[in-house]
C-alpha cells in the first residue's frame, strides 16, 4: 500500500466516523435545534472528508475536479440549510427542550 491508499483510507474512516455521530445525533436527541447543529455540523464533515478521498484518490483532473466543486457547494448550502431550518421551526412555535430562557423577539 502507498501513502496514497493510506490517506484515501484514513479520509473515508473519518467521514464515516463523523456521519454516524450525526446519525446519531440525528436519533437520540431531543429537539429540532439539538438535532439540526448535531447533523448540519457533524455531516459536514463527514460528507467533506469522503469528497476529499475522492479527490485524493482520483488526483486534480476529472472526478477529483467534482469532488472539490462538491466540498465547495456543501460548505455554502449546508449552513444556510440549516439557517433555514431552525429560523422556520422558531416561527412555527417549536419550544426547545429543557430551555427556561425566552427566544428574543424579532424587529
Amino acid at each position: 500500500m502507498n501513502l496514497q491508499h493510506i490517506v484515501v483510507v484514513a479520509l473515508v474512516v473519518v467521514g464515516s466516523f463523523f456521519l454516524a455521530v450525526g446519525t446519531i445525533g440525528l436519533l437520540r436527541l431531543p429537539d429540532v435545534y439539538n438535532r439540526l447543529h448535531a447533523t448540519s455540523k457533524s455531516t459536514t464533515l463527514g460528507a467533506a472528508s469522503l469528497f476529499l478521498a475522492g479527490f485524493v484518490y482520483y488526483g486534480g483532473a476529472g472526478a477529483g475536479l467534482t469532488s472539490l466543486v462538491g466540498i465547495a457547494f456543501l460548505f455554502l448550502t449546508a449552513p444556510t440549510g440549516a439557517h433555514m431550518i431552525s429560523r422556520s421551526a422558531h416561527r412555527m412555535g417549536i419550544e426547545f427542550h429543557g430551555q427556561d430562557a425566552e427566544w428574543p423577539e424579532e424587529e
